[in-house]
C-alpha cells in the first residue's frame, strides 16, 4: 500500500486531496493544527477503508515533523509528501508598506522553513520508496506580481526554488511544485475578505493532482488547471 502524508490537511485543498488518495487506496498521515477539525478530515478519509493517522501540531515546530515522519515509519514507509500547510503573513492581505516584519516571518517560517524541515526528516523514507515524491503546494503570486500579495509571494517563490534545487539534488525523487489556481478556501477569505467572485472547490483542482500522480512526468513546476486543460 502507498502511503501519503498532507500537511494542512484539515480543510480546503488538503481535506479533498486526503479523501480522494484514500478512496483510491492510499494509506495517509495527516496533519492540521486544529485538533478537533483534524479528527473530522480523518473520519472522512477512513470512511474508504484505509489506514489514518492525525497528528494534530504545528509543522513550525521540530518535535511534530518528527512525530509526523515517525507515523509514516509505522505504516510501513512514505511514498509521497504534500506540503499544503501555509501562513498569509497578514490577514487580511495588506500592501507592502504595512507589512508586519513579524507576519512575513511567519509566512516564511511555515512556507519554507518547515517545509525544507519536513523534508529534511523524511528524505530516508521517500528515498527508500520506489517512487518517492514530494508536491509542494505553490501559488500564482510565487510568478505574478499582484498587490498585497508581496509576502506570501515571496514566500512560495522561495519555496519554489528550493523544489527545484531539491530536484537536481535528489534525482532519484519526483519533485513537483503545483500552483492549484484559484480556489474558494478559507486561506484565500482571510486573505482577500469581501471578495464574493466566485472560484471553484478544492475537490475540482484535486484530478490536477492525480494526473501528475499517474503520469509522473519530469520534476518541475505545474499548473494543476493546467494539467487538465483548463484555460489551455
Amino acid at each position: 500500500m502507498a502511503v501519503a502524508m498532507i500537511t494542512g490537511a484539515s480543510k480546503g485543498l488538503g481535506r479533498a486531496l486526503a479523501a480522494t488518495l484514500a478512496r483510491k487506496g492510499w494509506d495517509l498521515v495527516l496533519d492540521a493544527r486544529e485538533a478537533s477539525v483534524l479528527r473530522e478530515s480523518a473520519r472522512e478519509a477512513r470512511a474508504h477503508g484505509t489506514r489514518v493517522v492525525a497528528v494534530p501540531g504545528d509543522v513550525t515546530d521540530g518535535w511534530h515533523r518528527a512525530a509526523l515522519v515517525a507515523a509514516a515509519r509505522e505504516l510501513g514507509g512514505l511514498d509521497l509528501l504534500v506540503s499544503n500547510a501555509s501562513a498569509l503573513g497578514a490577514e487580511p492581505l495588506v500592501r507592502l508598506h504595512g507589512l508586519p516584519l513579524e507576519g512575513l516571518r511567519a509566512a516564511l517560517e511555515t512556507n519554507v522553513v518547515a517545509a525544507l524541515g519536513l523534508v529534511q526528516e523524511a528524505l530516508p523514507l521517500l528515498r527508500a520508496s520506489g517512487a518517492g515524491t514530494v508536491i509542494a503546494v505553490s501559488s500564482d503570486a510565487a510568478a505574478e506580481a499582484y498587490e498585497t500579495w508581496g509576502g506570501y509571494g515571496a514566500s512560495k517563490a522561495a519555496l519554489d526554488r528550493l523544489m527545484a534545487v531539491l530536484a537536481v539534488e535528489e534525482p532519484d525523487l519526483r519533485v513537483w511544485a503545483v500552483d492549484p489556481g484559484d480556489m474558494a478556501t478559507d486561506l484565500y477569505r482571510a486573505a482577500v475578505p469581501g471578495d464574493d467572485e466566485p472560484r471553484p472547490a478544492p475537490e475540482t483542482v484535486v484530478p490536477g493532482f492525480l494526473r501528475l500522480l499517474a503520469d509522473r512526468p519530469a520534476s518541475g513546476r505545474y499548473a494543476a488547471p493546467a494539467l487538465l486543460g483548463v484555460g489551455a
